[in-house]
């Protein structure tokens, strides 16, 4: 059974790091918010802006991370990224120890996590296409996808108790010691990552070079649907994550703990998609996984008071997160089989850039419709419009590229014994 395979060691501390970050980020669910209204009294106005400068500040600042990091060995990239969000994330807690905790210092802590997460996503996209055969990528895809839903469900129902025993700040700094031990996790995959090839002197740290990125993108006809169908798709959903809150927890009244159930239960969906998308999928299945996806983003717009309302949200959650779930892994897989091996940071980079972006201005945008229309107007048009997005997804299953010939070719495993399955 292709979800039962085993992967080999390194890939197993692979996905223990990501576990233990995945984790550790979503028990921080929302504390910056927190912190930015219990500590710092900021109003609606800055946790708004604290949330976007996060997003499109962040994918500003990694826009020469992708050509930069394209040609040097992944490990230390991912790990000096993780000892980055680690260093970011533990200001906040020594600043307010000290008493001089200041909104200004959690926007900049944002920015820069949030361009360390591009860059870490990259990095790791490039070295689990050299570390995982092509046949087991989609297996090793779905199971990062059924950790991420795991952490989902779970983290923010662990996180809540612990912010309210010891308060946001102190879940901040338990993220922090979950990229730490990211980075530790990384370390120990061992063996030789051979450096990548390349023609001409090193890149240098500037904007320009991600061009490469996009124009991989635009010039594939199988990535170039795929990447407006996700970037519009994400963005949508995205869009519609606060005006629902404020739909919710304003004139419907539903109590905190109801929204919070609302959205965390229906996260085993993601668990259920991913496992079908290991034991069944490919490029139909992604088809039928991402079609089904855009389809339920309008029935939250019909969201009433009382517990059929609330019946109504995790149902609709359910539906879109299993799709989700499905689909996610096997547009990774299918992302990575057809972007050449020597710009696949640059595509990666691209890619979240654009993503993180586009959400920041979509949100933004519908922000100000929901001023003119009202919530539920708003979340309506944004599932209108997510109905056309599968008229965007790649028909033919475009051949992945063979990678070319080298004497010097060598995969990032040292030798058999390393590769040996755990």
């Amino acid at each position: 059974m292709g979800a039962r395979r085993k992967l080999g060691r390194q890939f197993g501390w692979l996905w223990a790091a990501y576990a233990v970050s995945a984790f550790g980020t979503w028990l921080a669910f929302d504390a910056f918010p927190m912190i930015a209204i219990m500590v710092l009294h900021a109003g609606a106005a800055q946790v708004s802006l604290l949330a976007a400068a996060g997003l499109a500040v962040g994918a500003a600042v990694a826009v020469p991370l992708g050509p930069w990091m394209e040609f040097r060995r992944k490990r230390p990239v991912m790990i000096t990224m993780d000892a980055v969000r680690f260093a970011a994330l533990m200001t906040v807690p020594v600043l307010f120890l000290l008493g001089r905790l200041t909104f200004v210092q959690l926007v900049v802590v944002s920015v820069v996590v949030s361009a360390a997460d591009i860059a870490f996503t990259a990095a790791s996209g490039a070295y689990l296409k050299a570390l995982v055969p092509r046949e087991d990528l989609l297996v090793a895809n779905a199971r990062f996808e059924s950790t991420s839903w795991t952490a989902t469900m779970l983290g923010p129902q662990i996180g809540g108790a612990a912010i309210g025993l010891f308060g946001p700040v102190m879940a901040v700094a338990a993220n922090a010691v979950s990229f730490l031990l990211s980075a530790a996790g990384i370390r120990a995959i061992g063996g030789t990552e051979p450096r990548p090839e390349r023609a001409g002197p090193p890149p240098r740290l500037r904007a320009g070079g991600l061009l490469e990125g996009w124009r991989c993108i635009l010039t594939h006809p199988a990535l170039r649907p795929l990447f407006f169908n996700q970037v519009l798709v994400g963005g949508l959903i995205m869009a519609t994550a606060p005006l629902l809150a404020v739909l919710m927890l304003g004139s419907l009244g539903f109590a905190p703990w109801q929204y919070a159930m609302a959205f965390t239960l229906p996260c085993a969906g993601g668990l259920i998609g991913s496992r079908l998308a290991a034991r069944f999928g490919r490029h139909r299945v992604m088809l039928i996984s991402g079609a089904l996806r855009a389809c339920w983003l309008p029935g939250l717009a019909f969201v009433r008071p009382g517990t059929a309302g609330l019946v109504l949200v995790m149902a609709v959650e359910l539906g879109l997160i299993c799709c989700m779930g499905v689909f996610t892994p096997l547009y990774a897989t299918y992302r990575l089989d057809r972007t050449p091996a020597d710009r696949v940071a640059r595509t990666l980079s691209a890619w979240s850039v654009s993503s993180k972006a586009t959400i920041a201005i979509l949100t933004a945008l519908w922000g100000l419709l929901a001023a003119v229309t009202g919530p539920r107007i708003a979340i309506a048009t944004a599932g209108v419009l997510s109905l056309a997005t599968p008229l965007l997804l790649p028909r033919h299953e475009h051949d992945a590229p063979r990678p070319a010939p080298s004497r010097n070719r060598r995969r990032a495993t040292p030798d058999a014994e390393s590769a040996r399955p755990f």
